[in-house]
């Protein structure tokens, strides 16, 4: 089942904060998925990665969103989404 487009933008989380919302289409369908930021902040968590700046007091993911978009997207397209460790160790080795 490969991966026929990726496409991310910026949405609001149930807190108001902004977060990165990512539509994913196979031959089969299409797949959304939000990653809002979690309360904890402990040592183990994944680093977030926002705008500073004065939009949304700095809390904005245009940045984020623009990465997903225009580098992420375009070499995961093709890749078979049901062999996640290989996506998984792609992205480490060659993102």
């Amino acid at each position: 089942m490969s991966i026929v487009s990726i496409k991310a933008r910026q949405i609001f989380d149930s807190r108001g904060n902004p977060t990165v919302e990512v539509d994913l289409r196979t031959e089969h369908g299409l797949y959304t998925a939000a990653v809002p930021s979690g309360a904890s902040t402990g040592e183990f968590e994944a680093l977030e990665m926002r705008d500073g700046g004065s939009d949304y007091m700095g809390k904005g993911v245009l940045n984020a969103v623009k990465n997903v978009n225009d580098i992420i997207a375009p070499a995961l397209v093709g890749m078979d989404v049901t062999k996640q460790s290989d996506i998984d160790k792609y992205m480490v080795e060659q993102l």
